[in-house]
């Protein structure tokens, strides 16, 4: 009965179908039309693959950058649809040569530009092939693009592939940028990607308000670049969307225009847009710990390893003091849709937080067997219902940073206090479909 009752609620927060025009006006390129088949894909288009922003970009808009000295905030997730770098594309391709697109400034993002760096500090680097300078916009935390370095830029532009979680840190670059550029007069584009694990439902508690901090990062303000605004922890927009719903929530005077994709539907996982995949980060390999990363994400901020370290970095979890075991059962037990839970051992190597480095430790594997059936945000939570059950003198966690990516102090303070994590769950639902309702105005696609 809690399977079927947990998958009826899921229905509950499943995107409904909605047609939005662009940022700048006008109708996105995939909006539905009257020869759609039953499953909102144009028959004609069934069988055509997805074109990021960047292709739509140089296909039919680059008019919009056309003589213009542009700044680029991307890394190695700025491709095409052949895997061409977008850095490439906005230097060299002829269709911008010929509009005198001028490629002056570089910007990029936490794991630097080839997403391989897993520290902080980052330096500036040298792009090997333009030559021009790499600018970092990421220190001990996530900054926005410096005043300093937007004297001679005409328009700025964004291509950056987020992973679907209200955590990741490429969001707030956006939103940094898009502030810099209502700031300076500077136009915003935003080249759209696909939310890797679908646009077709949104789950999770809502980051607490109290939380969130939309900021620009200076000296005296301790905004993180990753707990920006009041959403689910699966949020089911794309970059393009929530660009849209930040112009309009925190009322930027930022002139936005989102170049959307063609050809995406919100159902879509990533690995059917025929995309290739490029690790958004060093810790990201598959879609698979993607879906995951909302679940364990949180335990960052705590004494357990969330598998960096290993080949599957968010499909697993572990501590030297872990009974895997008996954790296991608790988890099984709940009978959660769409997974299943296996005690194991791994050795984390050279891990990026450090936890248990080059030690064998108990874990337990998160194996997925109906994806679209996981909700991620339930699995984290009946994580450390468990943890705290078995557990409650080893599980040390930071409550500041446990709580801004799990969103809520409260949720927390439940489970940790035994509450059912179904339950508690339950009762994030009503929240979660008033917010994707209100989100429905800034979709681009259906």
């Amino acid at each position: 009965m809690k399977a079927i009752k947990t998958l009826v609620l899921l229905s509950l927060v499943c995107v409904g179908t909605l047609v939005a025009g662009c940022a700048s006006g006008g109708r996105p390129d995939n909006a539905p039309m009257p020869d759609d088949g039953e499953d909102g894909m144009p028959i004609g288009n069934r069988n055509r693959k997805v074109r990021p922003g960047i292709s739509v970009l140089l296909d039919d808009s680059i008019k919009l950058i056309a003589g213009k000295r542009v700044a680029f905030v991307t890394n190695q997730t700025g491709v095409d649809e052949k895997g061409r770098r977008s850095i490439d594309l906005l230097a060299t391709d002829p269709r911008a040569v010929r509009a005198g697109v001028k490629l002056v400034r570089l910007f990029a993002p936490e794991h630097g530009a080839t997403g391989t760096a897993d520290r902080p500090n980052l330096s500036d680097e040298k792009d090997p092939k333009t030559g021009l300078t790499i600018h970092s916009l990421y220190q001990s935390r996530t900054i926005a693009p410096p005043d300093s370095l937007l004297t001679d830029v005409d328009v700025l532009v964004v291509d950056l592939q987020d992973i679907g979680t209200r955590t990741w840190t490429y969001v707030g670059v956006m939103l940094y940028a898009m502030q810099a550029g209502a700031k300076r007069g500077i136009p915003v584009l935003v080249l759209d990607r696909p939310n890797p694990i679908t646009g077709a439902r949104a789950e999770g508690a809502l980051l607490d308000s109290a939380l969130a901090n939309a900021d620009v990062p200076t000296s005296g303000n301790s905004t993180n670049g990753f707990a920006l605004y009041p959403m689910p922890l699966r949020h089911g927009l794309t970059m393009g969307e929530m660009a849209r719903l930040f112009q309009a929530q925190f009322k930027l005077g930022t002139r936005l225009t989102v170049v959307p994709m063609r050809n995406w539907r919100r159902g879509m996982w990533f690995d059917e847009t025929s995309l290739p995949w490029v690790r958004p980060s060093p810790n990201m390999p598959n879609i698979t710990s993607a879906l995951l990363y909302p679940a364990l994400v949180p335990f960052e901020s705590s004494n357990v390893s969330v598998g960096r370290g290993t080949d599957e970095p968010f499909q697993r979890f572990g501590a030297a003091w872990l009974r895997a075991d008996s954790v296991t059962r608790m988890l099984e037990d709940l009978s959660l849709t769409g997974v299943k839970f296996k005690a194991e051992r791994f050795t984390p190597n050279k891990p990026g937080d450090g936890k248990f480095a080059g030690q064998s430790i108990p874990g337990v594997r998160i194996e997925v067997t109906d994806r679209e059936r996981v909700q991620p945000a339930r699995v984290g939570a009946a994580i450390l219902w468990a943890l705290s059950r078995v557990h409650k003198d080893s599980l040390k966690i930071s409550p500041s940073g446990f709580d801004q990516r799990l969103g809520s102090t409260r949720v927390r303070e439940a489970l940790l206090g035994g509450a059912d994590p179904d339950a508690v769950m339950d009762r994030q639902l009503p929240a979660v479909i008033a917010f994707e309702k209100d989100a429905r105005r800034f979709y681009l696609y259906r």
